[in-house]
C-alpha cells in the first residue's frame, strides 16, 4: 500500500502548518469521496484514497500569502504541479487526478481565452474515479486556520456561476450521478 504521508512529508517538511491544513481538507475530500463511492460497483476505493489524500499535493508551490508566501506559482497552477509531482513518484493515475480535479474541468480553449497560467491541454475529470474527487473537492475549501466546514450545495453552485453556466450544468449532473 502506498504510504500517503511518506510522500506529504517529503515535500511539506518546510512548511508544516500548510501541511497540516492540507491534511485536515484532504481528509474531508477523502471521506466524502469514500461515502460516494460506496454507491458503485467495480470502483477502486484504495486508489480513491490514495488520490484524494493526493490531489492538492501542488500547493506546496503556490503563492498562498499567509501560508506559503515563498510559493512562485499562482494557485490555480496547484492542479498541473500536482501532477508534475506525482508523475515524480511514479503515481501517473494520481497525477492526472491532480491535474483535472480543480472546478469541474477548464478547458484548452478557456486556458487560452482567458490567458490561465497553465499547460495548453483540455484538464477535466474523465474517469469515474476522478469525477468523484473533483466533486467531493467542491465541498471543501482550505482555510488558513484549519477548520474544515462543508459548504452548501446552493454556496457551490453560486460559486460555479462565476465561471459559466457550462460549469453548473456539470455540478447539476454530478449531483444527479452521485446522489447527493
Amino acid at each position: 500500500m502506498l504510504n500517503i504521508f511518506e510522500i506529504l512529508n517529503k515535500y511539506y517538511k518546510n512548511n508544516l502548518k500548510l501541511l497540516d491544513i492540507l491534511i485536515k481538507h484532504s481528509e474531508a475530500v477523502t471521506e466524502k469521496a469514500l461515502k460516494i463511492a460506496e454507491k458503485f460497483k467495480d470502483i477502486d476505493k484504495n486508489f480513491i484514497y490514495e488520490a484524494a489524500m493526493l490531489h492538492d499535493i501542488g500547493i506546496i508551490e503556490t503563492y498562498i500569502p499567509k501560508l506559503n508566501p515563498k510559493g512562485k506559482y499562482p494557485y490555480i497552477a496547484h492542479g498541473y504541479i500536482g501532477r508534475l509531482i506525482l508523475e515524480k513518484e511514479k503515481l501517473p493515475k494520481h497525477a492526472l487526478v491532480c491535474e483535472r480535479h480543480m472546478g469541474v474541468g477548464i478547458t484548452k480553449e478557456e486556458i487560452i481565452e482567458k490567458k490561465l497560467p497553465l499547460p495548453m491541454r483540455d484538464m477535466f475529470p474523465e474517469t469515474l474515479e476522478e469525477k468523484i474527487i473533483a466533486f467531493a473537492d467542491k465541498f471543501y475549501s482550505k482555510n488558513p486556520d484549519g477548520i474544515v466546514v462543508e459548504k452548501s450545495i446552493d454556496k457551490i453552485l453560486k460559486d460555479l456561476e462565476k465561471y459559466g453556466k457550462d460549469k453548473v450544468k456539470i455540478f447539476e449532473e454530478w449531483l444527479k450521478l452521485f446522489g447527493e
